[in-house]
């Protein structure tokens, strides 16, 4: 009966020694091609139309956004909440998956650790943009001051700060601490500026045994500290809406609910990223069918929690008997903006059914186009969440309609671009895919091969 190892192992006909997965991994360093230049001018050019239209909020006040009264949030704090929950899945299958020793993890938990990084970065930014007067953001900042104006400890924001900052430096910490070892094995192959810039982040890496000690205690130290975090983050995005009196917003099932749509839209998005790594730098004896259907089956799993809380939402606001509740759960559905909900229910709970069958999860394209939708629809979610509350709540002379405004749209679309354009930089800089690790789920009859090649 074939171990857990050998049942993760790459079984590629072209991996035939440890030399070939160096081989195969850092070729990608190398000089890029013309789909590389493409994608980073593409992503250059978003991130101009996101600095254009913040820069022209600033400018202008934030007026410029569609933010009104009572819809005092939009489409600002919906893809922060977006993009915190992107962030998740990196950590869960770099660290979780880990310490339950699931041997599929290794092809792409790196590139999973890296979007967990760029997500935060990209999530930080919307409380800045959101605060309108940039220059005054620090306030937000949890530091002492002497006639105590701020910061308000009752605000979201701050919990905010606290969560995105505790959970960057965590996963920055862990992101670099995983890429030593192989950082060290581009150094070796590398010249000039490049050789230069590995050999001071790989630390002066070269593989003792001592040092293996040290980095496998550290490693599993810093992924035992940022399992908690998984649950802790969202949990504190959650209660941004669950400690308020707003209907549609003050339920306790919000918690567990942001955590399970959190990893859903996660590992989405690892299979969006892998899909065209896999493909452009011909990755498919690293990324196989075998990790994709991994991918799927945690993507199915967590697809059916978040249905179960969308089900649970409108069976307890129909079940509690409370008029307003019903009437704001009814409005989701049928009101102005019936056409989100909608959405979010057809990419979240009907899309996903597909991944029951064992021929979708094992097609590459269906997958990638599956994992799109589910992106979509969960940013429609956070949406839905924020706006259909804000809009119609108690009082009905402070009904309102909120339209986001091109600012607001050009930041939006611009946040995907600069996500984009530091994923980018960092297939370019550091391997994508773990080379140490890789060599570890080698089958026997591969590792003695390379032994005798020696």
């Amino acid at each position: 009966m074939a171990t857990s190892r050998e049942r993760g192992a790459l079984t590629h006909p072209d991996v035939h020694k440890l030399s070939d997965v160096n081989r195969d991994i850092l070729k990608i360093l190398s000089r890029p091609g013309k789909g590389w230049w493409m994608l980073f001018g593409l992503a250059a050019a978003g991130v101009g139309l996101f600095l254009v239209s913040w820069g022209n909020q600033i400018v202008n006040g934030i007026g410029e956004s569609g933010l009104n009264s009572p819809v005092g949030w939009g489409v600002y704090i919906t893809t922060f909440v977006f993009w915190v929950g992107i962030a998740h899945s990196g950590t869960l299958i770099s660290a979780i998956l880990f310490l339950f020793r699931a041997p599929w993890r290794q092809s792409v938990y790196r590139a999973a650790e890296a979007m967990t990084v760029f997500a935060v970065m990209t999530a930080g930014l919307f409380p800045l943009i959101h605060v309108g007067r940039v220059w005054h953001a620090y306030w937000l900042f949890p530091y002492p001051n002497s006639r105590f104006l701020w910061p308000n400890f009752r605000s979201p924001l701050i919990w905010d700060v606290f969560a995105v900052t505790t959970y960057f430096t965590v996963s920055a910490v862990f992101f670099y601490l995983g890429t030593v070892p192989d950082v060290a094995a581009a150094r070796d192959q590398a010249t000039g500026l490049r050789k230069k810039l590995y050999q001071v982040i790989s630390l002066g890496w070269q593989g003792t045994d001592r040092q293996w000690h040290h980095f496998g205690k550290a490693y599993i130290f810093l992924a035992a500290l940022a399992t908690p975090l998984v649950l802790s983050v969202h949990s504190v995005v959650s209660w941004d809406f669950a400690m308020s009196i707003v209907p549609g917003w003050h339920a306790t099932i919000f918690a567990p609910y942001f955590v399970a749509g959190a990893i859903f839209s996660g590992v989405a998005m690892v299979i969006t990223l892998a899909v065209p790594i896999r493909k452009v730098w011909g990755l498919e004896a690293y990324l196989t069918t075998k990790h994709f259907d991994a991918l799927a089956k945690l993507c199915l799993l967590t697809s059916l929690i978040v249905l179960y809380a969308y089900l649970s939402e409108f069976f307890m606001a129909w079940y509690s008997g409370e008029e307003i509740e019903r009437t704001a759960f009814w409005n989701r559905l049928f009101g102005d903006y019936w056409w989100a909900t909608w959405t979010m229910l057809t990419c979240n709970g009907l899309v996903p059914v597909m991944l029951w069958f064992k021929r979708v999860r094992h097609s590459i394209p269906a997958l990638f186009v599956i994992s799109f939708f589910i992106n979509i629809g969960m940013w429609f979610e956070r949406y839905v969440i924020v706006v259909t509350s804000l809009h119609h709540e108690y009082e009905p002379f402070a009904w309102g309609i909120y339209r986001p405004s091109l600012t607001e749209m050009g930041i939006m679309v611009g946040s995907f671009a600069w996500f984009g354009f530091w994923f980018l930089l960092f297939t370019r800089l550091l391997p994508p895919v773990a080379i140490a690790e890789l060599k570890e789920v080698l089958p026997p009859p591969l590792r003695k091969q390379s032994k005798e090649a020696h």
